[in-house]
């Protein structure tokens, strides 16, 4: 019979840029293939994959965005939310301002 448990989720790691950088070039030199790597490295695939996939967009070689744009798309849309929550409390306290003065 087949166990209905399931795999837990890997932590969360994070790895140095020399470390990715390394990554992606064992991949480019095509010595080993991408699930080689993963494996070698205890990564998942999809990871090294989307790694390199970055690199060649930073290069140039592939449309998209580029980590900086990334990075900045991120900041701006922490900061919007940011300003959207900031403006409810100001609807709220004009709301709660303007019965009380009735």
């Amino acid at each position: 019979m087949e166990s209905t448990r399931k795999k837990k989720p890997r932590p969360r790691r994070s790895f140095t840029p020399e470390f990715k950088t390394e990554i992606v070039e064992l991949c480019r030199r095509g010595d080993r293939s991408i699930g080689q790597v993963a494996k070698g490295f205890d990564l998942t695939e999809t990871a090294v994959r989307d790694r390199v996939r970055q690199a060649e967009v930073d290069a140039g070689e592939r449309d998209g965005l580029t980590s900086g744009e990334r990075e900045e798309l991120a900041r701006l849309r922490r900061e919007n939310r940011r300003l959207r929550e900031d403006g409810e409390v100001l609807k709220r306290a004009t709301a709660f301002f303007a019965t009380e003065t009735r």
